[in-house]
């Protein structure tokens, strides 16, 4: 049976901790407009507090959350359990996007492990936690991370991934605003 809290409760913060995939669901405001779920892998999920979670943003082909999180805030994280026992949890709330040029990025970052193509820290203001059993989510076995996006990014070097953010990133699908 699900069931919903006002904040993260200190087992779902140890769920979550667990997790080594998670998924961001963002939207545009209005009519129109795509709903984005992006997979989120590495370690790169941390419940700051009860009320503020937060993931590491790396470089890649869009920037849908954050132009969604900039335009209205609107952000849900999932997690499920691929191993035993099943349990699925969502945390609703407002995303705020954090850029390296910002002075509190240095404290946030810090908290994650050091991986090239970082470009922000998303916090996440929770709003509202939901469980549900996750019964129909498959058992599966975790092979490892896979290494491309981090060795595409170190090949590129800061100078080169800088680019294509300006080239890739600057946009949403949408045309929403994404990075400068």
């Amino acid at each position: 049976m699900g069931r919903t809290f006002a904040s993260v409760e200190p087992a779902q913060a140890e769920f979550l901790a667990r997790q080594p995939v998670f998924f961001i669901a963002t939207a545009p405001s209005g009519d129109g407009g795509h709903v984005n779920l992006s997979p989120k892998g590495y370690d790169t999920l941390r419940v700051l507090d009860p009320n503020t979670v937060a993931y590491l943003d790396l470089t890649g082909s869009g920037v849908e959350t954050i132009a969604h999180a900039r335009q209205n805030g609107r952000i849900t994280i999932m997690a499920c359990a691929f191993d035993t026992p099943p349990m699925i949890v969502r945390v609703y709330g407002r995303g705020e996007v954090v850029t390296p040029a910002e002075d509190r990025f240095g404290d946030l970052v810090a908290r994650f492990p050091v991986l090239p193509g970082t470009r922000a820290v998303v916090l996440v203001h929770v709003e509202r936690v939901s469980t549900s059993c996750g019964y129909g989510v498959p058992v599966m076995a975790l092979q490892g991370e896979r290494p491309m996006l981090t060795e595409w990014a170190e090949r590129r070097g800061a100078e080169g991934v800088a680019e294509y953010r300006a080239e890739r990133n600057a946009t949403s699908i949408d045309g929403l605003p994404g990075l400068a």
